[in-house]
């Protein structure tokens, strides 16, 4: 073989070489990037706290999501959206919002008009329409248990809280927890303020993003048939669970999975 033809073989063998070793540096650099997976706000409602979310949480959190669970103040439905409004406003990129219960009336409210909320997620949550107040979401269909009877009224500078009475509190809220849970969640339970139940919500956030809903069919506070007409008002994606009204706690993984269902 002559000197230059081994030159030349050599050099193309040098071409080859570097076209395989760069070709899937170059695939690398084609590839889009994963889709950053949205963060996930969970609000709890009345009588809980941001604990509730505990189980839910830590599921979200190993698979990978973005999670934070603000308090809710409770003082009022006007007070508490903008209050949540304001955290939502401090956070970048897509985000779900997940509400429970009175969470719900908060949720609908603050997410209006924020283009970064791409799904709102109600558990066993009040899903409110214009002018729609609790008392009469609560009391449009027969079932709830949580009235005057089951409540403690505490006056307080500028209002009036309403806590759930301990005899009441796990038939009541909790039914499907044990019962040692449910007495420690009554002797950590956050109050509302009472003038929260007539107080009119606004323009609703679900009237122009999706929404999903878990349906607990045993809640004695907010009734199934109640949660079943808002959803279905809503345009929402249901799935129903056999759970008291505290359905994130007794079905985190059903829970859960509604929540990634919706984020993805």
């Amino acid at each position: 073989m002559t000197t230059t033809r081994r030159t030349l073989l050599a050099g193309s063998a040098a071409v080859a070489t570097g076209a395989l070793l760069a070709a899937p540096e170059a695939q690398a650099h084609s590839r889009p990037s994963p889709k950053p997976k949205p963060t996930v706000v969970l609000v709890h409602g009345a009588f809980a706290d941001a604990s509730g979310w505990n189980d839910v949480a830590a599921r979200l959190l190993r698979a990978g999501y973005p999670v934070i669970a603000p308090a809710n103040p409770l003082r009022g439905v006007a007070d508490d959206s903008a209050y949540l409004a304001s955290v939502l406003a401090t956070l970048g990129g897509p985000l779900v919002l997940v509400a429970h219960s009175y969470g719900g009336m908060v949720t609908t409210n603050a997410a209006a008009g924020n283009a970064a909320v791409q799904a709102l997620v109600y558990v066993a949550a009040f899903v409110p329409d214009e002018g729609d107040t609790l008392l009469g979401l609560q009391t449009q269909f027969p079932g709830s248990e949580l009235n005057d009877a089951a409540l403690d009224f505490r006056p307080y500078a500028t209002g009036v809280d309403g806590y759930i009475k301990k005899d009441a509190f796990r038939p009541v809220f909790a039914g499907d927890l044990p019962r040692a849970t449910a007495d420690l969640m009554w002797a950590t339970q956050r109050p509302a303020d009472t003038r929260t139940l007539g107080e009119p919500s606004g323009t609703p956030a679900w009237a122009t993003i999706p929404s999903w809903y878990l349906v607990a069919r045993n809640d004695r506070v907010i009734p199934a048939a109640a949660q079943r007409f808002m959803a279905k008002r809503a345009g929402a994606h249901v799935r129903e669970v056999k759970a008291s009204h505290v359905a994130m706690i007794s079905e985190p993984a059903a829970t859960a999975a509604l929540i990634e269902r919706a984020a993805s």
